[in-house]
């Protein structure tokens, strides 16, 4: 039960499922705001589109409504995909800092060309003496 316990725990909170629930909460957010946009901007369009008798706006209105669904569709993925890109570079920049090089611990005998320690003064193959 320990062993399940602790492979739950690495699975839950490992970086893609922490990035993902971010996401979702993300995307609903932003999917209240970009329909907005679309109520305040796309709607009022449809409504100034003459009337059919029935009271609808005809062909043309229900294109307009499709439009404005497609419309409010990628405005949502074109937001998201940014804060996933930002959020994307930030972690590689993050990486990049974690990564620098270590300083080296060897170096190579000019006389002889065998690798030896960065602190040796005398080569141990050679027995030549270094001056750095």
């Amino acid at each position: 039960m320990k062993k399940l316990l602790d492979e739950f725990k690495a699975f839950a909170f490992k970086g893609n499922v922490v990035d993902l629930a971010v996401a979702v909460i993300l995307g609903g957010a932003f999917g209240k705001v970009v329909t907005a946009v679309v109520e305040i901007f796309l709607n009022p369009i449809l409504e100034a589109l003459p009337k059919t008798p029935e009271g609808g706006t005809g062909f043309v209105g229900s294109l307009i409504s499709f439009a404005a669904v497609v419309v409010e569709f990628l405005l949502t993925a074109l937001i998201l995909f940014a804060i996933i890109k930002a959020m994307n570079k930030a972690k590689d920049l993050k990486k990049k800092e974690e990564e620098a090089p270590a300083e080296p611990t060897t170096k190579v005998c000019p006389f002889c060309q065998s690798e030896i320690s960065i602190k040796a003064t005398r080569c141990p193959n050679c027995t030549s003496e270094l001056k750095d």
